[in-house]
């Protein structure tokens, strides 16, 4: 089974709210709520995979030594197996906007779990509740 390897990110705001991002309709598991980030490129480490797509999705730049590695995710979907790294962010550069036709929603930790998520995703939301 492939392992592909994608890089996430928690940002968190003053007030200790987590940006969520709905995945659009015509990707794959549109509708669901997910923590921004995307594939980890070939020659890429998980960190510059972040800062890329945090420029690329939302419109804000971060640093490398912004980026505090949380936790992970390894779970096995039905034709590949994800390998997720979930860092968390306070600092950045910029008002995190749409820019791929994503809904953006910054939800409190406790309210987390009320927002339908990948199946990858699901077991990182007790982990980042329990750090806030």
């Amino acid at each position: 089974m492939k392992v592909v390897l994608v890089s996430a990110v928690a940002l968190i705001d003053v007030d200790g709210r987590v940006l969520l991002a709905q995945r659009p309709e015509g990707k794959s598991m549109a509708g669901l709520w997910e923590f921004p980030g995307g594939k980890v490129e070939p020659g890429e480490t998980p960190e510059a995979a972040l800062i890329r797509e945090l420029q690329e999705e939302l419109g804000i730049n971060t640093w490398a030594s912004c980026l505090a590695p949380l936790t992970f995710a390894s779970h096995s979907y039905e034709t590949f197996h994800l390998l997720m790294p979930l860092f968390a962010c306070r600092k950045w550069e910029g008002t995190p906007m749409s820019r791929e036709g994503q809904s953006l929603k910054w939800v409190r930790p406790n309210d987390l779990r009320n927002f339908p998520m990948p199946a990858a995703d699901i077991p990182l939301v007790p982990i980042l509740r329990d750090w806030l």
